[in-house]
């Protein structure tokens, strides 16, 4: 698969995946898509409660169902779009939109156990508007298992 092809999979997922957000406070609808390395794509939405703090981000919910599958090594990229969502609850908007932090630092413990630095495709909810950044340019001088003394996290 090239590089270009990757992209638009992964953001057409995410897309997909975005519709599906439950999100009825921000109204903010945000999709995840995560590619594999045997090529396999898990995907998820975010996901929001009335209390916020217990909120979850579309790339957790696609991280920790990758954890889940015992496939969080084999992370290679991801795919991520977002958009104020219209009255039918799809996502719009042509900027780009990343990570937020919190999300960031789970790409970094993804791209720690994987021994990579993960490529992440920040895509608009509409049009073909989309950056390449990798985690380390999103997130320089992460926090990792180093700094707990240890290797890889295991």
């Amino acid at each position: 698969m090239t590089e270009d092809s990757t992209r638009d999979t992964l953001i057409a997922a995410a897309r997909a995946a975005a519709r599906n957000a439950h999100a009825p406070y921000s109204r903010f609808a945000v999709g995840a898509a995560v590619l594999l390395a045997d090529g396999r794509i898990v995907t998820g939405a975010n996901f929001e409660n009335a209390s916020y703090g217990l909120s979850l981000c579309a790339e957790t919910v696609a991280l920790a169902t990758v954890n889940s599958g015992g496939s969080l090594r084999e992370v290679v990229a991801i795919g991520v779009i977002g958009g104020a969502m219209d009255a039918d609850g799809r996502p719009t908007g042509s900027t780009p939109v990343g990570p937020c932090g919190r999300c960031r630092q789970v790409i970094n413990e993804a791209a720690d156990m994987a021994g990579r630095d993960i490529i992440v495709w920040c895509g608009a909810a509409e049009g073909d508007a989309v950056e390449r950044r990798t985690h380390s340019e999103l997130l320089p001088h992460a926090f990792g298992p180093k700094d707990l003394g240890l290797g890889a996290a295991g």
